[in-house]
Order: C-alpha cells, then structure tokens, then sequence
C-alpha cells in the first residue's frame, strides 16, 4: 500500500550520509537520487524512505505526531537500524526493548533534522 515516505532535510549531504548507515541496516541501498530528493530500498518495487530538500526553499520542520517506522525483522534487526542511527550522529528516544505484551520490540531515534523514527518487529521473547 506504500510506495515510499518522505522526511525533510535541510542538508542533503548529510542526510544522505546519515540514512545510508541507517537504512544499510537493513539492507536498503540508493534506488533514486536527484538533486533534492534520495530515495533507499530493500528490493525491486518495495516501499522506499525518501530525504528531501522542500520544494517550497522553505527550511524543513519536524511534523509533530509524525513518525516513520521501518520494519527491522528480528529484535537484532532493530538493535542493528537503532544502533547505525546512533553511531551516525542521530539522538536517542527510545531505547530497543518490547513494548507491551503484544511481542511488539522497538526502538526510537531522531535523524539529523529532528525526525523520529522507529525500527521495530513483532517478536515474542
């Protein structure tokens, strides 16, 4: 149902940097680029995660209640994307552990520009 989700940012070098450790993680690499605007993968006609300069030339601004969460596979999946986003200059904001009893295990991080994300799987311990 998703083909790919965006995430501003106001340095696209760096978010570049940033996001192919991250989303390396998972095993993602470079599917699109252009000159405000790279897009990661998985596969061929997977859903992608964008960066993207504003169209507008405005500054790019957090979306409060926004939140991209990508699917890691295993609780090692999601240690592995939350600690890249780390080690890459991202800020914690939420540790990877279960939440609840559902077999929910995530992680929380925010990029370079301020957006959160979340590496998660459903696993039970």
């Amino acid at each position: 149902m998703i083909g790919y989700v965006t995430v501003g940012t106001n340095n696209i070098d760096k978010a570049a940097a940033f996001y192919d450790k991250v989303l390396g993680a998972l095993g993602a690499k470079r599917a699109w680029e252009m000159d405000r605007l790279i897009t990661w993968a998985s596969a061929p006609n997977t859903p992608m995660m964008a960066v993207c300069k504003p169209y507008d030339g405005q500054p790019a601004t957090v979306g409060n209640g926004v939140m991209v969460s990508l699917m890691a596979g295993s609780p090692d999946g999601v240690k592995a994307v939350y600690d890249a986003a780390l080690a890459a200059g991202g800020t914690d904001e939420g540790a990877p552990g279960p939440r609840g009893d559902s077999g929910f295990h995530g992680a929380y991080f925010r990029d370079l520009d301020g957006n959160k994300i979340c590496a998660f799987c459903f696993a039970k311990a």
